[in-house]
């Protein structure tokens, strides 16, 4: 069942409901914690292993 109260004004939600709250702004930093799944480090483990793979194969 939807909420009764009308929209607010550019949104399709009321204001209880996340009209107001646009969310969280691109590129937050505020929620950077370690960088464990950042594009560098991703990129940094896939290099490693491709490398481990070489060496590997002999």
């Amino acid at each position: 069942m939807e909420c009764q109260s009308p929209a607010v004004k550019g949104r399709k939600r009321c204001r209880m409901h996340g009209g107001t709250n646009p969310g969280a702004p691109k590129g937050n930093r505020n929620a950077w914690k370690h960088g464990g799944r950042s594009a560098e480090a991703i990129g940094a483990a896939r290099y490693l292993r491709e490398l481990a793979k070489l060496l590997a194969q002999g």
